[in-house]
């Protein structure tokens, strides 16, 4: 394990649906900011923007950080451990344990977030023994509905989560997937 209080560990990869979710890596470094300086990423997302190498060293030292902490892990999507397509992030949190998705403009039509959410999904059920995750999203992101939806989600009975983000006002809905 990474320390103590850490429920995470110290390497993390994670196959199926064809993909292989794995750490991000140094290598990594140079093909970040093709996939997250984005203007939908940007604008949807609270990946910072514009999205740099400076911003790309900046991620993968959170990563770290926030997997020894025990607060989240962010993973490479890949589809065989090789080049990333994009990210997935399980983060726990008073709220519940939510995943979180980001895929390069060049990757997406492809349904690689539904299935890397799934992968992530059903590692938190089974190694993490949780009930339920949830996606956090606006109705008005068309796609990451689509993507929870397709991914086995429902929209949960709960409050709008609002705030700003970037000078901007979100009203987030949650959603929620079940233990099988």
């Amino acid at each position: 394990m990474s320390s103590a209080t850490s429920p995470f560990p110290d390497r993390i990869e994670l196959v199926g649906e064809g993909l292989v979710l794995r750490d991000w890596a140094e290598g990594d470094l140079a093909a970040m900011p093709e996939l997250f300086d984005h203007p939908d990423i940007a604008y949807w997302t609270p990946i910072v923007s514009p999205f740099d190498e400076a911003a790309a060293r900046a991620r993968l030292d959170r990563s770290r950080r926030l997997r020894a902490e025990g607060t989240a892990i962010l993973l490479a999507i890949t589809v065989d451990g090789g080049a990333p397509l994009g990210e997935v992030m399980l983060r726990r949190a008073p709220e519940g344990t939510e995943l979180g998705y980001a895929v390069g403009p060049a990757h997406r039509g492809q349904g690689v977030a539904g299935r890397a959410v799934r992968v992530m999904a059903e590692y938190a059920f089974g190694e993490l023994a949780l009930d339920q995750v949830i996606l956090e999203l606006e109705a008005e992101n068309a796609a990451s509905v689509a993507v929870a939806t397709r991914a086995g989600f429902s929209l949960l009975d709960v409050p709008l989560i609002k705030g700003e983000d970037k000078g901007r006002p979100y009203a987030l809905q949650t959603w929620g997937l079940r233990r099988p």
